[in-house]
């Protein structure tokens, strides 16, 4: 296997082979970051296949301070975060001023499968399921992401108790589902 820097180089020259090779060697690790951001498996083919594009756009740029794959990743993230901008104004956001916040207990999820999980985020409201990648995930504040999605902190701060709310009720669903068919 060729070294990823004279795979970048091969692309930034334009070889379209080597762009395939790039993209048969980095997609199917990118592809769970862009599902954890996509309501859907097309929508997270949409975000893969633009962040593809940028990366190869954007390859001159890189700067080898971090390691490839970590770029790579960054620039998914950001795809999706845009991608999913474009939705969140469609939706309403409580602010975190106006909303009554519980402190909740931790769940115990390592029973489910991860495509159950997946399934589960996918089912939250776009700016929940962003918020939530990008702070438990992702491991960024609230400020941070505030100005990343172009909204304010209290409302990250919102959109991460919304999203952590709908979560616990979709796994004691499932836990409900589980522990019925184990007593069966």
């Amino acid at each position: 296997m060729i070294q990823d820097i004279e795979l970048i180089n091969r692309c930034i020259k334009g070889e379209v082979k080597a762009q395939r090779e790039l993209y048969d060697r980095y997609a199917a690790r990118l592809m769970p970051v862009a599902m954890r951001y996509a309501k859907s498996q097309a929508d997270a083919e949409d975000i893969l296949q633009d962040a593809f594009i940028k990366i190869f756009n954007s390859l001159e740029s890189f700067r080898h301070e971090a390691q490839f794959s970590t770029w790579l990743r960054r620039i998914v993230v950001n795809t999706a975060i845009n991608h999913n901008r474009k939705k969140l104004y469609q939706q309403p956001m409580l602010d975190i001023d106006k909303t009554p916040l519980h402190v909740e207990k931790e769940l115990v999820i390592s029973h489910l499968h991860f495509t159950e999980i997946m399934a589960m985020m996918q089912k939250l409201p776009v700016g929940c399921r962003t918020v939530f990648n990008l702070f438990a995930i992702e491991g960024y504040g609230h400020k941070e992401i505030a100005e990343m999605m172009e909204i304010t902190e209290g409302t990250s701060k919102s959109q991460y108790a919304r999203a952590r709310a709908l979560l616990k009720v979709m796994i004691e669903e499932a836990n409900t589902v589980i522990n019925s068919n184990v007593s069966m």
